[in-house]
């Protein structure tokens, strides 16, 4: 359960002591208000000791908290440590824009305080402006020859109020410059520095731009921080605060990409096999094993394409002997044991082996070691693979299932390196190629893979495609409860997995489950796919929307006419930018659906038209629109889509559907009677469809003598 403080920007509103029993809905909630709405949590107990008996790296160094910010912010909530954080973060939040980026201008009239809020700011992930050479040229042009020349921009103590505003819009003009902190220690008159502040900040053409304030000096500056306040500018008690607060501005923005931002469309299967892997787990489980053993692990990443190196399993060392000769020298023996999970200790593993005689000793050594140090544990054999020295990045992709969040993807430094540096990073799936690049990105280990001395960088895009796929694995088995690959050795052409470890919990290999009912965000839900066929005989596919369709959702509309336009908005828009067309592409499948139809003619993919269904937050009412483009209109189509999206919604369990629909809307209209919506006409000229499918379904389980006995 998640005990923490809430602050809803909006109502200024604190709910102590919130508990998180259904992290699903939670999840569903955060990300449909975070948008408009930023919220703002506090969670106490970062530091947990549970992870000691995990069975695998991921599950060893993923702690709680770990957890708890990869939710957080794919959910696009601020995190802020301490309660005060809240209210300044609040303040600022609901009176300034967010920051366009990480880079901070400082002006001071004291070195000190700056020095120690450019402290503050590289500790916690920002970054000092670099000012231009404009910026320069000017400050050297109005300032006194000893000024900083850099930032911060130390004004010097003698600086009054006419300093500080020219100092200002020249941060306000620099575009290196993403916001500001105006840091005032009292040498001058604090008031009219705080209305020479205003004065500037009122100027429409500088509003883009995030400024805080942190004015020292307690009742010496009282009546210039009321000044400040009244006229929306935040100010703070001390620069480390301000600094911190502009952090977390930055880092709800960048929340909020994460949550919009487009992906690239990657070839990745969806649907790979599946049996044969249920197969290997259940034999697993019947066997009372719960860590599957390495053949079996690589042979369930195999089936989801991800790359791995040849590993076959030796009983003998005659069989080891053969195995070796078909793969080619060099090889490398591994034990073979599902009591053995890491292979860290030599000897357990051979390494190098060019001949026959080397595989045979090395057999017997391994096997003789083996018996001694762990007489208890199952020796199946060895696993025999070729010795891969090819130059390359070692990282690790795992994944663990946490109680709470459900499963869990973890992306980080490989090899032996895991545990000496454990820099990683933690993300919750399903991902998409933007989510996968966010994960790399917050690594160390991702500026390595951009190129490092003699390394050529690695192929990004094709370790992109692997957590997806990783991810698409994960989404599929509700069975898996702990997955390492490491290492993944990966180069500039390709990529391959050394060694991998699936953990599965046996309880589960034979139970049925709703799908996806392990996960806290709901996958792109495939089953909605269907074909159906125009009047003039072309093929289209009905599916549900993705956040990857935005371009072809804005071609489009670039289709529809100005009265299409009006009757499905109810005005005339002009222009969609992307904040609004990820509003219709990027959804949450657990509150709405959206039903696209795509055409697929010569290689090239159009989207003709879109039904949706936005449900209330009790899931049992929804509003239905839809709109066709009008080169594809009078085909039929929109009368498919409006019925399609009426039988997905009966199927998720919705009562009642209404539309609202402009009174000049005829087609729309007669198209909502034909499909038995009750129509009424609403004080504001709309008319209103309401279907009652809870009633639908109680007729269609009566029989035709009764329904005409009641009437």
């Amino acid at each position: 359960m998640l005990y923490a403080f809430l602050l809803c920007v909006s109502c200024i509103e604190i709910k102590a002591s919130a508990i998180l029993t259904d992290a699903r809905k939670f999840m569903s909630a955060a990300r449909h208000f975070a948008r408009t709405k930023p919220i703002i949590v506090v969670k106490a107990g970062k530091f947990g000791e549970s992870a000691g008996a995990a069975a695998s790296h991921t599950g060893s160094i993923t702690g709680e908290d770990d957890v708890y910010n990869a939710a957080f912010k794919r959910a696009g909530i601020v995190r802020v440590e301490e309660i005060a954080d809240l209210f300044s973060c609040a303040e600022a939040l609901g009176l300034q824009p967010l920051p366009q980026g990480p880079n901070l201008a400082i002006i001071t009239n004291a070195g000190g305080p700056g020095v120690m809020a450019a402290d503050a700011l590289i500790a916690r992930g920002g970054k000092l402006a670099k000012l231009s050479s404009e910026t320069l040229d000017f400050l050297n042009s109005i300032l006194p020859p000893y000024w900083s020349r850099g930032n911060p921009i130390d004004i010097l103590g003698d600086a009054k109020a006419d300093r500080y505003r020219a100092a200002l819009e020249a941060c306000l003009r620099d575009t290196n410059v993403d916001g500001i902190l105006i840091i005032y220690t009292p040498q001058a008159d604090a008031v009219e520095v705080a209305k020479a502040v205003v004065e500037v900040y009122r100027n429409e053409k500088y509003h883009s731009k995030t400024i805080l304030t942190s004015f020292v000096g307690s009742e010496k500056v009282e009546e210039a921080n009321h000044i400040l306040n009244a006229n929306g500018i935040p100010t703070f008690t001390t620069p480390e605060q301000a600094v911190k607060t502009y952090l977390y501005m930055y880092q709800y923005r960048r929340n909020l990409e994460l949550l919009y931002e487009t992906p690239e469309e990657l070839p990745v299967d969806a649907s790979p096999p599946k049996r044969h892997i249920l197969v290997i787990m259940r034999n697993a489980a019947l066997k009372n094993r719960e860590l599957l053993i390495e053949v079996e692990a690589k042979k369930i990443l195999e089936y989801y394409n991800i790359p791995v190196v040849k590993t076959l399993a030796a009983k003998t060392a005659e069989e080891a002997v053969r195995l070796a000769s078909s793969i080619g020298y060099p090889v490398v023996l591994k034990l073979l044991s599902p009591q053995v999970s890491y292979k860290a200790d030599v000897a357990w593993v051979a390494l190098d082996l060019n001949s026959e005689s080397e595989v045979r000793a090395a057999f017997e050594r391994i096997f003789e070691y083996a018996k001694a140090h762990n007489p208890n544990a199952e020796i199946i054999g060895v696993t025999v693979q070729p010795m891969v020295k090819k130059r390359g990045y070692e990282i690790i992709i795992g994944s663990k299932k946490d109680p709470i969040f459900g499963p869990v993807i973890l992306f980080g430094m490989g090899g032996v390196g895991v545990d000496l540096f454990e820099d990683y990073a933690v993300g919750i799936p399903p991902l998409n190629q933007t989510l996968a690049k966010r994960l790399m990105e917050e690594t160390k280990v991702y500026q390595l893979l951009r190129g490092y001395r003699n390394l050529p960088a690695a192929n990004v895009k094709l370790l992109e495609e692997i957590l997806l796929r990783f991810s698409q694995m994960i989404v599929d088995f509700p069975q898996i409860k702990e997955v390492d690959i490491n290492p993944m050795v990966l180069d500039d052409k390709e990529a391959l997995v050394l060694d991998a470890r699936i953990v599965i919990d046996k309880d589960l290999v034979f139970q049925k489950f709703e799908p996806h009912q392990h996960l806290i965000i709901s996958p792109y839900p495939k089953k909605y796919e269907s074909l159906w066929k125009l009047r003039d005989g072309r093929t289209v596919l009905l599916r549900p929307i993705k956040p990857e369709d935005e371009n072809l959702w804005l071609e489009m509309f670039q289709n529809f006419s100005e009265e299409s336009i009006r009757f499905r908005f109810f005005q005339v828009i002009k222009d969609t930018p992307h904040e609004v067309r990820v509003r219709y592409c990027n959804i949450d499948y657990d509150r709405e659906i959206a039903i696209v139809a795509e055409l697929n003619e010569d290689g090239r993919r159009r989207i003709l038209g879109v039904a949706r269904v936005n449900l209330e937050p009790d899931r049992k009412k929804g509003e239905i629109a839809f709109i066709v483009a009008d080169p594809w209109q009078g085909l039929g189509l929109g009368t498919k889509l409006v019925d399609y999206v009426i039988e997905i919604a009966k199927e998720v369990g919705v009562e009642v559907l209404y539309a609202i629909m402009l009174e000049d809307n005829y087609r729309a209209i007669n198209l909502a009677k034909t499909m038995g919506f009750v129509l009424t006409r609403q004080e504001d000229g709309t008319v209103k469809g309401t279907l009652n499918l809870k009633e639908e379904m109680r007729v269609n389980n009566r029989s035709l003598k009764d329904i005409k006995a009641d009437k």
